[in-house]
């Protein structure tokens, strides 16, 4: 498969695999965190949780794959793709955790921190796995 297309079936795949994280957080914190809506905020549509959701999905699924297309020769670890993926999720995780936290402190600022980067661990690892495996079956 050409490199475009691994990428987006890689970010399919980790977004999928974040996407299940992310739920069991909302449902252990009791919806505290609300990320959908805080995405929905950043971008101007507060409130509007669909929006958010989409432009979670959208972005997974097809920017940060080719962005990562782009960074993946200059990311360190290499030359594993998988490798090269949990970096780059440390770096989407960073903006993601300054703007996503929302009204949360305390313990459980510490909580969602260190659960968000996992997650993005998660998505980069899985995101970079596929993407190297369908290039192996080119």
């Amino acid at each position: 498969m050409k490199r475009g297309p691994s990428a987006i079936a890689g970010g399919v795949a980790g977004t999928g695999a974040m996407s299940l994280l992310l739920m069991l957080l909302e449902a252990q914190t009791r919806s505290v965190m609300e990320l959908f809506a805080v995405i929905a905020r950043f971008i101007g549509t507060p409130g509007d949780t669909t929006i958010g959701f989409a432009l979670f999905v959208a972005a997974g699924v097809l920017a940060w794959p080719l962005l990562f297309l782009a960074l993946e020769p200059y990311l360190p670890l290499g030359p594993d793709p998988a490798a090269r993926g949990v970096v780059f999720g440390t770096i989407l995780w960073i903006p993601f955790v300054i703007t996503g936290r929302g009204n949360i402190g305390g313990p459980l600022l510490v909580f969602f921190g260190v659960y968000t980067l996992f997650a993005h661990w998660i998505y980069g690892f899985t995101m970079g796995a596929v993407y190297a495996r369908l290039l192996e079956e080119t």
